[in-house]
Formats: C-alpha cells, sequence, structure tokens
C-alpha cells in the first residue's frame, strides 16, 4: 500500500486517486490473508478520518472504499485507471 501511496504521490494525475486505491490493496492482498486484513484494516481507518474529520465528504469516500475493496478482493485495479495515466505505474 506505501509504494501505491507513493506512486500517487509521485504521478500527481487528475482522476487517478481510485485507481492508486485498488492498486495499493490488490498488491497488499495478493501477499496473503494478513496482507488482505490489514489493507481492510488501514482503508477503513484512513476513509473513517477523511469521511469525517477532514470534511472531504461521504460520497468520495465511499467510491474510495469501493476501489479499496475491488482492490482487495482480487478486482484487476486497471479498472479505474484514467486514460493518460503513465504505463509506468
Amino acid at each position: 500500500m506505501w509504494k501505491a501511496y507513493q506512486d500517487m504521490r509521485e504521478a500527481n494525475y487528475k482522476g487517478a486517486d481510485k485507481y492508486f486505491h485498488a492498486k495499493g490493496n490488490f498488491d497488499a492482498a495478493q501477499r496473503g490473508p494478513g496482507g488482505k486484513w490489514i489493507a481492510g484494516v488501514i482503508s477503513d481507518a484512513r476513509e473513517g478520518w477523511q469521511g469525517g474529520v477532514s470534511g472531504r465528504g461521504a460520497e468520495d469516500s465511499a467510491a474510495d472504499q469501493e476501489a479499496n475493496k475491488w482492490g482487495r478482493n482480487g478486482g484487476d485495479p486497471n479498472k479505474y485507471r484514467p486514460k493518460g495515466l503513465p504505463d509506468k505505474y
């Protein structure tokens, strides 16, 4: 998940947020049941904070969680990949 976060910051690409959410959760889940579990814990904590405390909004947080769950359950992160995002990511 940390690598996906770093890549998201580096890419700084509009509309790529959900892709990196899905990618980070997908990568963590590929490490086994513990990776899948901790990805859920981290994602829930992050979205709980961002959706409530930060004032970012429940809709955006719910969309992030959808992408998190998609990746964590083995879904292809490219479902959320925006056009034009460099192949590096």
